[in-house]
């Protein structure tokens, strides 16, 4: 356990002398008896008595809910927190400042002290929503916190009578609901996420059971039967207040634009279930034979062997968040990365029965192959730019260098400026002949996040967002895709999409949901300083605008056209990014660290840092 500086607060009233410790843990403890074991040799026996008499007297003036902060630890798990749990234990007051100097503090020793963060549950004890938070923080709440998370409930779905999802959005205002009053597998995450660090795992739970009730639903488009595995890209709940009965429609993309299978929801599907067990500490749900079975149906799809020479997975347009055409057919780097982080999550939740073990073995063996060919050839930082730019073509054999024939006056010129010498980023498509240049922001966070990404390349990646500040994030976080498509780019590869048009929704908007993806892969890399200036542009205008689905404008300075307000993960966004800012111990369930055996040999690249 490693502690950072140590900040002692002296606050002298006529009754009482009170001691306030103010320092930020490497993992945040998930036991006050962790905090006993370390700290306490500072203090005198008045002084610990000091803190205790103050702490009740806070505790008995706000009526604070008492949330549980208990530890377990899951047989998957290598971190053994044992011996520090039998010491005695004792609450003190964690107060925690994120102003610029303490985050720049923070940000210098994150990056080694969250080294055996993935091995550390993080219970919910982050209640934003109550008095809790100003007690345990040395600021007072903004006040759009205590506004989302009255809008985030008021997003609530009931299924005989339990929370099972939130809805799409809550705009009343529309005069169109389409399928906004849905439950969507992408669009919950975020909420679930507010909600187990909140600590209520119930309407999790609720919700990866009854959509892996669903993924055995029988599921055909047209005359054509999709795969067992697949999972539902949202569901809808039908109350008959004459019958007094509740029925579930779910949708597997035979509703949706384009007819497309939603290839992301089993990979969050599978990612929640690890974050709703790293929270809890609860295995037993992931242990039970119904979700050992949903995750084995989901990797059939993924890792069934065909004509495939590579192993990332091929994909249509339109299979993921970026749901409408927008060029990304192929081997999109939202969907590789979604699917390097849901093998790995699944690694370490699948049993070594004679079912499981089979695909244990499989995915250690993709696993390996995927992260060489992503770190080798989706990636793009200087280096790599310039040798691509002098590539020779028609190369055969084994030993070519340039093995997807690219050619090099395909190379767009926003490139050249837009990739700094200092900094880099995974490229949003690589297939034979051709590579899509274009920022993705949710491939390059996930590719953090799940440790895809070397330590050299998230470093990489922090740099670029850095550097192209006024490009990414601008106005409001964050760019979606970057540069948008424009003029005959537009018709060609959109279709001449009246959503899409340039610098609007996918094609180049500003999304706020992407903040919380945003903070915890600053969080990861020890960049928290970038997460503060993120949100606080978010502050500025999320409550006052309604909390809308996507901003506009090259610059995000404009609500979407045709965007929802009180959009349901633009607001749970927003909380989960603040609880991750305020507890980075969270970080836990939603990150992996980075799997030694798999860092390939790649030549180092100026711009990688450490």
């Amino acid at each position: 356990m490693i502690f950072f500086p140590l900040f002692f607060h002296f606050l002298l009233t006529p009754s009482s002398l009170s001691i306030s410790l103010f320092f930020f843990p490497a993992i945040s403890p998930a036991s006050d008896s962790i905090i006993s074991g370390r700290i306490l040799p500072f203090f005198s026996l008045s002084a610990k008595l000091c803190e205790l008499k103050v702490l009740r007297a806070r505790m008995e003036g706000t009526g604070l809910r008492n949330v549980s902060s208990h530890c377990s630890i899951s047989e998957m798990d290598d971190f053994d927190l044992s011996k520090l749990l039998d010491k005695p234990r004792i609450n003190i007051e964690r107060q925690r400042s994120f102003d610029e100097r303490s985050l720049s503090e923070l940000s210098i020793g994150l990056s080694r002290g969250l080294d055996n963060y993935e091995n550390t549950y993080s219970p919910g004890r982050s209640g934003l929503d109550t008095p809790a938070s100003s007690a345990r923080n040395s600021f007072e709440p903004h006040p759009m916190v205590a506004e989302a998370w009255d809008a985030l409930r008021r997003s609530m779905v009931h299924f005989r009578g339990q929370p099972v999802g939130t809805i799409a959005a809550v705009d009343h205002a529309a005069e169109e609901v389409l399928n906004y009053d849905q439950v969507f597998v992408r669009d919950f995450v975020p909420s679930a996420l507010a909600f187990l660090m909140n600590g209520e795992p119930d309407i999790v739970k609720n919700f990866l059971l009854k959509t892996l009730q669903l993924q055995g639903w029988e599921k055909r488009v047209d005359r054509f039967k999709l795969g067992e595995g697949v999972m539902p890209a949202s569901f809808k709940v039908l109350h008959d207040p004459v019958r007094k009965t509740d029925t579930i429609m779910a949708d597997f993309g035979e509703s949706a634009i384009g007819r497309v299978a939603p290839v992301d929801s089993g990979f969050w599907w599978i990612i929640l279930l690890r974050a709703y067990t790293k929270s809890t500490g609860d295995v037993s749900l992931a242990e039970t034979p119904e979700c050992q079975r949903g995750m084995r149906l989901i990797l059939s799809l993924c890792l069934s062997e065909g004509f495939d020479t590579f192993p990332t997975l091929l994909c249509a347009d339109g299979c993921s968040m970026i749901d409408r055409r927008m060029g990304i057919y192929g081997y999109p780097i939202e969907i590789q990365a979604l699917f390097f982080m849901a093998l790995r999550s699944a690694l370490a939740m699948l049993k070594h029965d004679t079912e499981g073990g089979e695909f244990v073995e499989r995915i250690v063996k993709r696993l390996h192959a995927l992260s060489y060919h992503m770190r080798s050839y989706f990636w793009l930082d200087f280096q790599q730019l310039n040798d691509i730019y002098r590539y020779k073509t028609e190369e055969y054999s084994h030993t070519a260098v340039n093995k997807f024939n690219v050619i090099p006056d395909s190379i767009p010129d926003w490139v050249f400026e837009f990739v700094p010498k200092r900094g880099g980023y995974f490229i949003g498509n690589v297939s034979p002949a051709r590579m899509d240049f274009r920022w993705f922001a949710l491939g390059n966070c996930i590719a953090i996040l799940s440790s895809l990404a070397t330590p050299e390349q998230a470093s990489a990646i922090m740099d670029l967002i850095e550097a192209r500040w006024d490009e990414l994030v601008a106005e409001m976080p964050l760019k979606i895709s970057y540069p948008a498509l424009e003029n005959h780019d537009w018709r060609l590869i959109t279709g001449c999409d009246p959503k899409n048009t340039r610098w609007s929704y996918h094609n180049g908007g500003s999304w706020p949901v992407l903040l919380w993806l945003l903070t915890a892969a600053c969080i990861k890399t020890g960049r928290p300083q970038i997460a503060r200036r993120a949100i606080d542009l978010a502050e500025s205008r999320l409550s006052k605008d309604s909390w809308p689905e996507y901003y506009d404008g090259t610059v995000g300075r404009y609500i979407g056209k045709q965007a929802r307000k009180y959009q349901t993960w633009s607001i749970a966004g927003y909380l989960v990014a603040k609880m991750l800012l305020e507890d980075p111990s969270h970080l836990g369930m939603i990150a992996l660290e980075e799997d030694k055996q798999m860092k390939p040999v790649i030549k180092r690249s100026a711009s990688w840092t450490c």
